[in-house]
């Protein structure tokens, strides 16, 4: 009998594997329990003044519970990183991973609740049942176009923020950076001609958010092209997105997009040959996010763009949606908010792009360890409250 391929690889001592042993996280009280005083205080029968409070009125559960500082990470495990769908267990060292972010970088308690995958509609209401429990939602590793969906039925049904990260963290920061390396080359968003590479969550929310901030010409194109009017092949959200972008009326491939082109932002995986980005205009920008291997090296990329990012820690500007979402959540717990709009967004990244007041090809995003990044975002979303 064969050795089960999978053990390969696995190796205990590898420190990756030891810095995961026995799982990320793990529960805390707040309150001191020393005495049959405190037992009587912390659950019976002092609990149940508490209880019939807040069943007369609700919203003192954000102040008694630890609702009000609780967000779920939740996924069905269909889009893991780069790893694609491995299922709700192979995604919890992830979504731990994730809820340490939220503790270390924002302070706000997170919780992963990996479910098994079902139809839109069972998810959703799977989601709203234990919803009373958190005081946000948190979308991850989702796959299109089921996220979309999924998303907007529970901003329609709970009075909670519900933030799909994928999406909207990565478009946040990408926006942020975008602000910034347009200041080094001399340039306004409105002027720019930007081609997204990659139709799926990422590369629809950094579109939307992108033309919100006010660029104008944005050319999208997914495996097969540039997304257009003129392609009998497009599903629902790329017909959304046909419709709304490439100005210009462009058609082909996206080597043809890139023509001119002063912005790449690269969401999708896969490589674009060094050819295709010679074609760029001059002082290009240059976002290649996949990980860990970006669309285009960024010692090839640096040939050719002014401005250099990736989503990766061992070069300059790493665009990090961790930047982003401990701070979201971090102001729309404190503030309240029932949802988070599209304003906080844009305030965001521009919270995040303010904290480099002279950028730099090398410096056009702060750090992620940089000191007052998500009290500066939270500050930016409770003012929107």
């Amino acid at each position: 009998m064969s050795a089960n391929p999978s053990m390969s690889l696995f190796d205990p001592s590898d420190p990756v594997f030891r810095a995961h042993e026995g799982g990320k996280l793990g529960v805390h009280a707040t309150q001191p329990l020393r005495d049959r005083v405190d037992l009587a205080l912390l659950y019976t029968p002092g609990v149940a003044d508490v209880s019939r409070a807040i069943a007369a009125d609700p919203s003192l559960a954000a102040r008694y519970t630890a609702r009000g500082n609780t967000v779920a990470v939740i996924t069905d495990g269909t889009a893991v990183l780069g790893l694609g769908d491995i299922g709700p267990l192979a995604a919890m060292p992830v979504m731990e991973g994730k809820a340490v972010l939220f503790k270390h970088f924002g302070g706000v308690d997170a919780v992963p609740v990996c479910m098994q995958t079902g139809s839109v509609d069972q998810l959703v209401e799977a989601i709203v049942r234990i919803a009373p429990t958190y005081g946000g939602i948190n979308l991850e590793d989702i796959s299109a176009p089921r996220c979309f969906e999924i998303e907007r039925q529970l901003q329609e049904r709970l009075d909670i923020p519900v933030f799909h990260d994928d999406q909207h963290g990565t478009a946040i920061v990408v926006l942020a950076g975008l602000l910034n390396a347009a200041k080094v080359v001399g340039r306004t968003l409105e002027s720019l001609r930007v081609v997204v590479s990659g139709a799926g969550a990422a590369g629809v929310a950094v579109t939307k958010l992108l033309a919100r901030a006010g660029v104008a010409d944005i050319v999208v194109c997914d495996s097969r092209g540039i997304v257009s009017p003129a392609r009998p092949d497009l599903v629902d959200h790329k017909r959304r997105l046909a419709a709304t972008t490439n100005p210009r009326g462009l058609s082909g491939s996206l080597g043809d997009a890139l023509v001119d082109a002063d912005v790449f932002v690269g969401v999708s995986g896969g490589q674009v040959p060094e050819a295709e980005i010679a074609r760029m205009a001059p002082s290009s920008i240059i976002f290649a996010l996949a990980n860990p291997d970006p669309e285009v090296h960024p010692d090839v990329a640096s040939r050719y763009a002014a401005v250099v990012a990736t989503g990766r820690s061992d070069f300059p500007n790493q665009i990090n949606n961790v930047l982003a979402f401990p701070g979201l959540f971090r102001g729309a717990l404190d503030s309240g908010a029932p949802q988070i709009t599209e304003a906080m967004k844009l305030a965001a990244a521009t919270a995040i792009a303010g904290l480099v007041p002279e950028p730099t090809p090398e410096e056009i995003v702060p750090s992620v360890f940089a000191d007052g990044v998500a009290d500066a975002v939270a500050a930016a979303v409770s003012r929107l409250s």
